[in-house]
């Protein structure tokens, strides 16, 4: 659902910016998240994400020069931001506008030239450092608006791709695909259940009869391209190395639970060991859950939600006190149905499916154990499930 107070803010900040209204277009992408299968992109194993009906909004004209100038109305004291199309390399300096400069030298490198440059303000209502995907959201914004200015021939499929490469190689963020394609193929009322191994997938109704998805933010900030997000990625890769040595597979998503407890004497590091544990049990995890949803047993979606949390807190070590008090108080709330942490951890978020009459005491208790223990506040939104980007 497009909001349509944003839609008028971000035109009417295009035009304040550049004072320029002629021909401006404005567009719109998701953020996403994640209801099970963490860390499981980058093994080549299942996700279950959804678009959202918050995200990215952005306004963009041609030029007739190879200028890009690029502005954000979510910062105060905010600057336009001034390159050049002959100067595509990343700095510190381009903070933000390194990751739409990322996309378009991505687009160069598969051959797609621009001829112009452009202008561009951004409006987004995701939070700053969440984990629900601004980063994707910009990534795929950025790619749907180039496609749509220049007639690039790619899919929304390629704008994931494209979207995951900059993020990767110019960014220096070794995420997997599961959140540009979230971003980018987006169906209302949908997750997608995305095999990270060939990029098969199937749209999965997501129907919450009595129940609603509830985001609760930590408000702690995260940057996973400063964590320790790229040292998950090389254990699992080392485990998988070793472990092929004995079986023949291409990711650790090819292994069954059964056959991991099989093989796993091969990896030679304790710690290795229980990181691929959990890269297997959760790909396993995300599978059962889409099956029970599918089921109608809401019940059990819940409980291996509550019991990916568990793993990704015991097993792989990426939650942190701020995201283990919100997943743990909510878990003692009884119209709870499951709770978790989403996205790539070290902050961020937690998902929870909450009966519609136990969400303001969700919203309280929740709240005022955190407060208390963390010493500042959540925030708590109620999200709906959204599409993929569009020209508004």
């Amino acid at each position: 659902m497009i909001d349509q107070e944003m839609k008028k803010a971000v035109l009417e900040g295009f035009e304040k910016t550049y004072g320029d209204k002629e021909g401006v277009k404005a567009y719109f992408a998701p953020g996403r998240v994640n209801l099970i299968g963490e860390h499981t992109d980058y093994n080549g194993g299942h996700v279950f994400p959804c678009a959202l009906t918050i995200g990215t909004y952005g306004a963009a004209k041609k030029r007739d020069d190879n200028k890009m100038r690029f502005y954000s109305m979510n910062f105060t004291n905010s600057k336009v931001y001034e390159t050049s199309l002959d100067d595509l390399t990343p700095s510190d300096a381009a903070g933000w506008t390194n990751y739409p400069k990322g996309v378009v030298w991505a687009f160069e490198k598969r051959g797609f030239k621009l001829e112009t440059g452009f202008d561009m303000v951004i409006y987004g209502n995701i939070p700053n450092g969440s984990g629900l995907s601004s980063s994707a959201s910009l990534e795929v914004l950025t790619g749907f608006i180039l496609r749509d200015l220049y007639g690039f021939d790619v899919t929304n499929q390629d704008l994931a791709l494209i979207g995951q490469y900059s993020e990767n190689n110019y960014n220096g963020c070794n995420c997997g695909i599961m959140d540009q394609f979230a971003v980018a193929m987006g169906k209302e009322d949908n997750a997608i259940f995305l095999d990270t191994a060939d990029l098969s997938f199937e749209y999965a109704p997501i129907k919450l009869d009595g129940a609603k998805i509830v985001i609760a933010n930590t408000n702690k900030k995260h940057k996973l391209t400063d964590s320790q997000y790229n040292a998950r990625r090389s254990s699992c890769e080392k485990a998988l190395e070793e472990l092929q040595k004995v079986v023949d597979i291409k990711g650790l998503g090819d292994l069954s639970i059964e056959q991991f407890e099989q093989y796993k004497d091969a990896i030679a590091d304790d710690d290795r060991r229980i990181k691929a544990k959990h890269a297997v049990y959760e790909n396993q995890r995300a599978i059962e859950a889409v099956s029970a949803l599918k089921a109608g047993d809401l019940n059990r979606f819940g409980e291996l939600m509550n019991a990916s949390h568990v793993s990704l807190r015991d097993d792989y070590d990426v939650t942190g006190i701020e995201l283990d008090t919100l997943a743990e108080e909510a878990w003692k709330i009884p119209g709870v149905i499951g709770s978790r942490m989403t996205g790539g951890g070290f902050g961020g978020c937690t998902v929870s499916i909450v009966k519609d009459e136990a969400i303001d005491e969700f919203k309280e208790k929740v709240g005022a154990a955190y407060l208390k223990k963390i010493g500042y506040e959540a925030t708590f939104y109620i999200v709906e499930i959204g599409s993929g980007p569009a020209v508004i």
